[in-house]
């Protein structure tokens, strides 16, 4: 069994954690399925978005403590960092969908997604200084950004998880839905993007992912290059097109 499946749907693949056994927890093998997979995706021009997902009833319970007992270190001080994810160089957009729990490492692994949709009841949190460890793959960086930092700190500090709903409230997650249907909102989502022109997309999540970390004068420079590129691609001109004849547009990516 691989510990890393990847499904095709239209322009849309889902990457499922496939470790359900052990709650989907992050091992060496894991991070070097996922290093073959993720690129692989990556270079692949007729996947436009990314779902991911986990086997089972949980996302992703972390790091394998277990394997990490035994010596094992899946990616921390790599330079893709946790599971060959938490910081691999991505260009298109990536959907966490999350069930049962997102702890730890599989917390990190939802701060390093574009966007998330929780199954009600499902828990976010970040318990290593429980276990003498602290988040190291990711999440004492990430989550402060994303929340005030008052209430980062009390997720890193005390370890304990909150749950989908109230992650929703912070802004951790963009939808709530009934677990039987978390995949299919996934999806939709997902499609929803690739209906959209690659390249165009692709500019986009760039800058967004740069704006909280970069001076405003750097992004608007770098938003002047994106634009000269896309501006004078081949969707740009169909684009233009296909709203002026009122009709759906054929992208290229190009």
């Amino acid at each position: 069994m691989s510990e890393i499946e990847i499904e095709r749907t239209g322009h849309v693949a889902i990457l499922w954690l496939n470790r359900p056994d052990r709650l989907n927890a992050v091992n060496d093998a894991l991070t070097t399925a996922m290093r073959e997979a993720l690129p692989a995706l990556e270079a692949d021009e007729d996947v436009r978005a990314i779902v991911l997902a986990g086997r089972g009833r949980v996302f992703c319970a972390g790091m394998d403590l277990a394997a990490f007992a035994a010596g094992e270190r899946p990616g921390l001080m790599d330079p893709d960092r946790f599971a060959g994810f938490a910081d691999a160089q991505r260009s298109k957009p990536v959907i966490a969908a999350v069930q049962g729990a997102a702890l730890a490492g599989g917390f990190e692994l939802v701060l390093s997604c574009d966007m998330v949709v929780a199954a009600e009841g499902a828990k976010f949190g970040l318990p290593e200084v429980k276990r003498g460890l602290f988040p190291a793959g990711g999440g004492t960086i990430r989550l402060p950004r994303r929340i005030p930092p008052v209430l980062a700190n009390e997720m890193l500090l005390t370890g304990e998880p909150i749950e989908a709903e109230r992650a929703h409230a912070l802004g951790l997650v963009n939808r709530v839905v009934p677990a039987g249907v978390l995949v299919e909102t996934a999806l939709a989502l997902a499609h929803q993007i690739a209906e959209n022109a690659p390249l165009a997309v692709r500019s986009a999540l760039a800058l967004a992912r740069d704006a909280a970390s970069t001076a405003e004068g750097e992004l608007w420079a770098a938003n002047d290059a994106l634009w000269r590129r896309v501006e004078a691609s081949e969707d740009a001109q169909e684009g233009a097109r296909a709203f002026g004849e009122k009709r759906a547009p054929v992208w290229t990516g190009r």
